[in-house]
């Protein structure tokens, strides 16, 4: 008995359905098997093994079960003993399938409607698979579409091949679109999601500035002027820093163009957004300058383990290094990554006086000299008493003014007068109650002894159940680093684990005995 079922025009509608929804011919006819093979466990029984195939070239539907011959059966819906299934096909083996045609199924209003649907529900997924595989690799692109719907100010927008999600937040302030505007936007992310794969759009994004400018400047482009960092204010302002590969073209003049022709372009599609553009610089304390452009700077100050630069500008410019609330700075320091503190020329000024001021007094105090020579010592660079002690004498006697005796006087001074208040120290950590076990440990100092002290820290126990960051925050982060905080705490455990091999294994993650 044949049971194929010739339907050609079920070929003509996979074609249809795969020029319209841009995905794989093969792709539609497995979803339309998987369709036809579900109506048939409807009639047939769920829990047997029904398939369905549709011949490629004609048409035709075949619907068969499937039963496998197996040693024992566990499912006599889909396996057959060996025994019996030999007495139909004598040669065949465990693991094989007897296959039986079944006579074509005539769908009915629901299992068309069933089929329907499971059809629609496979395109559906083959057509989210490929919209993720095609905008997965697109992050970092400028598209164009066109808005589709409007939820919550959120805008929907049909990219032609696929929809995508321009959040509220990611429109530029005050701009405005309505469904069926055209618009441009960055691809930021693209994620697949068990709803579909959802694409991301922004117009506030740096990188779409960036972008723009890769459009608008062949230099770009060609990868001649490469973009270093960008940095925006959306809507209102942004700094840009490029740099040229080649010395003879001026990166700030190739973006700007012609009388402005090429910036203007871009300053137009984001809605009036003023643009610096800014040469780049590997010197931090010169991009630091640049990037604060259109303020003087006089002096800059780094930091480099903080991250930190001090800039100061004359007392006229600090409005305008420091912006309309405080926006250029802001700008300035998300550009070149730093942390930007600025001061006027007088307030450096007053805070250089009040910084010699305050070393000067340190140095009278502590070494009973007079404003002189304590003047003198702040000048040559001293900081503190532990500097000076550990100072050479010949080396200290080559300051003018100072000679061998001298030098050798200061020395000894500052070295009684450590001592003097080491012993100081030492009493009082005596009687806070810190151990002498602590006071043993060579990292801490006397003052940081003191401090943990004052904190309640009084046995090895008491220390060593702090975290790093914990010990940090009591001695003060610019007494201790965190590698150093570590050996200290490991230390103060060392007796926990004296007698007790594998003991270590009992200390937890966080830094805490378990």
């Amino acid at each position: 008995m044949d049971t194929a079922v010739a339907r050609p025009e079920l070929l003509m509608v996979a074609d249809a359905v795969a020029r319209e929804k841009s995905i794989d011919r093969e792709e539609v006819l497995e979803a339309m098997e998987q369709a036809i093979q579900k109506a048939g466990r409807a009639k047939y029984g769920h829990e047997k093994d029904i398939r369905a195939s549709i011949d490629r070239k004609t048409g035709e539907v075949r619907l068969s079960r499937w039963t496998e011959v197996v040693e024992h059966v566990e499912n006599e819906e889909t396996q057959i003993p060996l025994a019996i299934a030999r007495k139909i096909k004598p040669d065949i083996k465990v693991g094989e399938y007897l296959i039986d045609p079944l006579p074509p199924i005539d769908f009915g209003r629901i299992a068309a409607q069933t089929a329907k649907q499971v059809i629609m529900q496979k395109v559906r997924e083959y057509e989210r698979k490929r919209q993720y595989l095609e905008f997965k690799d697109r992050i970092g692109e400028i598209v164009n579409g066109t808005v589709k719907r409007t939820e919550y100010g959120n805008l929907m927008v049909d990219l032609g091949r696929a929809e995508a999600l321009l959040r509220k937040e990611e429109l530029i302030p005050r701009e405005s679109f309505r469904n069926g505007d055209r618009v441009r936007a960055y691809i930021y992310d693209v994620r697949e999601e068990p709803r579909g794969p959802q694409i991301f759009l922004s117009r506030t994004h740096p990188g779409f500035l960036a972008k723009l400018f890769a459009q608008e400047v062949p230099e770009i482009y060609d990868g001649i002027i490469e973009i270093k960092a960008v940095a925006r204010d959306p809507g209102s302002r942004a700094k840009m820093a490029v740099y040229s590969r080649d010395p003879s073209i001026d990166p700030v003049g190739a973006c700007v163009g012609m009388k402005g022709s090429r910036v203007q372009a871009v300053v137009q599609e984001l809605q009036g957004e003023k643009i610096d553009i800014i040469p780049w610089s590997p010197q931090p304390a010169t991009f630091v300058v640049n990037a604060l452009a259109p303020a003087e700077v006089t002096k800059v100050v780094i930091d480099e383990d903080a991250k930190r630069a001090e800039v100061v500008v004359p007392d006229d410019q600090l409005s305008l290094a420091i912006g309309r609330r405080g926006q250029n700075v802001r700008l300035a320091s998300q550009l070149t990554h730093w942390d930007i503190d600025i001061l006027t020329e007088a307030e450096e000024s007053e805070r250089r006086q009040e910084e010699f001021r305050r070393r000067t007094s340190l140095f009278v105090d502590a070494l009973d000299v007079d404003d002189v020579i304590a003047g003198l010592l702040v000048t040559e660079g001293f900081t503190s008493v532990e500097e000076l002690a550990l100072t050479p004498v010949e080396e200290l006697a080559e300051i003018e003014g100072f000679d061998e005796s001298i030098a050798a006087e200061l020395v000894r001074r500052a070295e009684d007068y450590l001592a003097r208040h080491a012993a100081e120290l030492d009493e009082r950590r005596r009687t806070l109650g810190v151990s002498d076990e602590i006071a043993a440990i060579e990292a801490l100092t006397p003052a940081m002894q003191v401090a943990l002290g004052e904190k309640g820290i009084k046995t090895l126990d008491d220390l060593a159940d702090l975290a790093s960051d914990e010990l940090i925050e009591i001695v003060g982060a610019e007494n201790l680093d965190e590698e150093t905080a570590n050996h200290i705490i490991m230390a103060a455990r060392a007796h926990w684990f004296e007698n007790e091999p594998g003991a270590a294994k009992n200390v937890s993650g966080d830094g805490r005995r378990a």
